[in-house]
Formats: structure tokens, C-alpha cells, sequence
């Protein structure tokens, strides 16, 4: 079978429910937090750009979060693992300057185009051949450079305000000092908590007035046009499957999961049709959330980390249907906040991803790789990622040529029910 077979839904739940504890838990949140307080208003103000109206603007969050929750909740279940489908948040920001130029049911079918053609590289076996014969230490050179800005971000805020995040990156290490207290008690939660309570003291939270109302969705008819296709369907395509894909299934190699690859760009190219015709743009699998979910601060057992990426998928779709509340409510917290909490989240996936990178072969490349992803720079309209990747093939070949071993067998994707 093209697409990997799995494991039983129900007996996945069973494990679930057997296993729930506060770290799985306290951790989708945290990942909820960071893919929702930044990016829900990037998309917010994508929207704006685009001369959207309101209800339209409710009706695309609505559909990236109740349907990448649901989404989310499914893979957590079907494959074990702890992926997350989210939205191309540079994806969004392309967006914003390109919608005013085009009407919007023509950008609903530059959608639909993106996620077809996704499909059927996928069911071909295409996607996955590339994959699987990109070198490990290469990807997660890559994956270590996209994700580095978390960590400096998260100590930027804490050089500049001390007080706060200081204090909360201080109290994370302390209760970390602690192996018995803290396999009760996650460290992240402490960090919350020793957070807000922060934030309360020195009065840097913002009350914001809001209403309680349910999201609704707006239907848009999808038309095609060839221009529309041209100028945002093949930018937004190589973001999908070069950039954004990719970054969760290095994250998951990075903390030695077996991902499957083909039900990794399947499921969101599905999604993507879904959240399209309520004016959603594409899903994709999220490096960083994939990452704050796959980390340790997720529970000792890596075989139980899917648990934390399924809650992350119920607030998701909590969060979808509250989107407009929520939106707002968000604005209470100062963004550094945040940044912490995700630099904290993601601390063992750093370490894990330097290891494999830099220990053994193929390092090279991975360093290439690990400087282009760091520069975040667009060029002929793809992405760093997967620059980073083809230039630290490149050097690998030239360099490291004897590190290639072009039998290697197709990566398997563990038991199936």
C-alpha cells in the first residue's frame, strides 16, 4: 500500500485513556499557545491585507483549526505519533499581498490546485522516494536551523526582561533538577505557572474586552484561472512540500520516530481541499508544534508523546470554533511570553537534533544545511528549508561522497493493526 496502514483507532484510544497524565496534556497546550496567539493573528492580518471581510476572516481560522484539530486527532490516533497538521503560516503571509490582486474564488481554486497535485504525488510514491533518500544528519542540519530561532528568541526576552522570563526559565530548571518531582509534575507546567503569576506582579497583563460567539463558516465557490495558478499555486506548492512538510518529518526523525511520510502529506492535501471552499489556504504537517509535542517535556515514553499532539488537536478545534474570541483574548498576553514557553517546550529537540546532525556521517552537509536554514532567506520563490536541504546534499556529494549508501532500504513505519 501507498499509504501506510496504522494502527486501529479504538485501541489507540484505549492506550490513550490509560495513559493521560498532566505532561501529555500541559504540553498541546503549550503547542496550542504558540500556533495560535502569533500565527491565528498573522492569519488575521493576511485577511485584512487581502480586503477580506470580517466573516470571512473568522471563517478561514475556523477552518485551518477545526479541521487541522480533527486532522491532528486522527494521525495522533491512526500512526502514534506525535505530528500536527497546521496551516503554512509563510504561506498566509504570501497570501496577504497577493489576494487583493485576484478574486477570492479564484484564490480558492489556486488552493485546490496546490492540494491536488500534492495528492497525486503522494499516491505515486514520488514524494516519498525524495524523502527517504535525503540523508538523516542533512535533515536534521536542516531542522536545527529552522528551529534555532526559538531558542534565541527565548533567551532574547529573558536578557531584556529578566524579571519575568528569567524567573520562569529559572523555576523550569529547577524543577528539571528533580527527576522524581518532575516526571509528576512536567517543568513546563511550573513555568506557566511561575509565568503568569509574573506577568500579574508586574502588571503586563492586558485586560481585552470581548463577546462570546461561536465561529461560522463561510461557503466560497471555487473558480480557476491561470494566472491565479501561476502566481499562487507554485509559490504556495513548494512551500507545502519543500518547506513546511519537511520540517516535521526531520523533528520526528530527530527524536527517532519512523514517520509516515506518505500519510504525512496525504492527510493535509486533504485537509487542504476541506478548508479551501470555507476560504482556509493549505494545511501542512508543523515543524515546531511537531517538535514541543515530540519533546520530552511530553512524558518520559516517547511510544505515549502522540497523546500531547491529540490534545493539541482538541484545543485546536476548540480554538476553531472560539476563533473570534479567542483572537482576542490572546491579546492579553505579551508575545515574549509565548516565546519562552516554545523555547522551553522545544529544549530536548535542539539536543536531539544537534546530536544526529553533528556525531557521525554526513556532517558536511548537515552544517551546510544547518547555515541555510538559519537564513531564512527566499530564493526563485523557494523557501531556506529546502534550500538548506539541496544545498547540503550537494556539499555531501562532493565532500562525503563515501557517507552515501544508495542501497539503503525504504524506511517502514513500525507495527500496523
Amino acid at each position: 500500500m501507498l499509504i501506510e496502514k496504522g494502527y486501529n483507532l479504538g485501541g489507540s484510544l484505549k492506550i490513550l485513556g490509560k495513559n493521560i497524565s498532566a505532561a501529555p496534556i500541559a504540553t498541546g497546550f503549550v503547542a496550542m499557545l504558540f500556533s495560535t496567539m502569533g500565527p491565528g493573528m498573522i492569519v488575521m492580518n493576511a485577511a485584512k491585507q487581502g480586503g477580506l471581510s470580517d466573516a470571512q476572516a473568522v471563517s478561514w481560522l475556523l477552518a485551518i483549526y477545526v479541521f487541522g484539530g480533527l486532522s491532528t486527532m486522527f494521525m495522533a490516533l491512526r500512526y502514534r505519533i506525535p505530528s500536527v497538521v497546521a496551516f503554512s503560516i509563510p504561506g498566509a503571509v504570501m497570501l496577504g499581498k497577493m489576494i487583493p490582486h485576484f478574486a477570492f474564488n479564484q484564490v480558492i481554486g489556486a488552493y485546490i490546485v496546490v492540494a491536488l497535485v500534492a495528492m497525486i504525488l503522494t499516491l505515486t510514491g514520488v514524494i516519498k522516494k525524495v524523502v527517504e533518500h535525503i540523508p538523516v544528519p542533512i535533515m536534521l542540519g536542516m531542522v536545527g536551523g529552522v528551529l534555532l530561532s526559538f531558542g534565541t528568541n527565548m533567551l532574547t526576552a529573558t536578557l531584556q526582561t529578566p524579571q519575568i522570563y528569567g524567573v520562569m526559565l529559572a523555576a523550569f530548571f529547577l524543577v528539571m533538577t528533580f527527576r522524581s518531582f518532575s516526571q509528576k509534575v512536567p517543568p513546563i507546567i511550573v513555568a506557566i505557572v511561575v509565568g503568569v503569576i509574573m506577568l500579574i506582579f508586574y502588571k503586563d497583563i492586558k485586560p481585552v474586552p470581548f463577546t462570546w460567539e461561536i465561529a461560522s463558516p463561510v461557503f466560497v465557490a471555487p473558480a480557476f484561472s491561470l494566472r491565479a495558478i501561476l502566481d499562487i499555486s507554485v509559490p504556495l506548492f513548494f512551500l507545502v512540500i519543500g518547506v513546511q512538510n519537511i520540517q516535521a518529518v526531520g523533528v520526528l526523525m530527530a527524536e527517532n520516530y519512523e514517520p509516515p511520510i506518505n500519510a504525512m502529506y496525504l492527510v493535509p492535501s486533504i485537509v487542504s481541499v476541506i478548508n479551501s471552499v470555507f476560504g482556509g489556504h493549505s494545511a501542512v504537517h508543523a515543524g515546531p508544534s511537531t517538535a514541543i509535542c515530540s519533546s520530552s517535556a511530553a512524558g518520559e515514553k516517547k511510544e505515549y508523546r502522540f497523546i500531547a499532539a491529540f490534545f493539541e488537536g482538541v484545543f485546536w478545534f476548540v480554538f476553531g470554533l472560539l476563533a473570534k474570541v479567542v483572537v482576542e483574548s490572546v491579546k492579553m498576553v505579551p508575545p515574549q511570553f509565548t516565546a519562552v514557553l516554545a523555547g522551553l517546550a522545544m529544549f530536548e529537540v535542539f539536543a536531539s537534533a544537534f546530536k544526529g546532525a553533528f556525531n557521525g556521517k554526513f556532517r558536511y552537509g548537515a552544517l551546510v544545511a544547518f547555515f541555510v536554514a538559519i537564513t531564512n532567506l527566499t530564493v526563485l520563490n523557494i523557501g531556506a528549508p529546502l534550500w538548506s536541504i539541496i544545498l547540503g546534499v550537494v556539499t555531501s556529494l562532493l565532500a562525503e561522497r563515501g557517507d552515501f549508501n544508495f542501497s539503503k532500504p525504504p524506511v517502514s513505519t513500525g507495527e500496523a493493526a
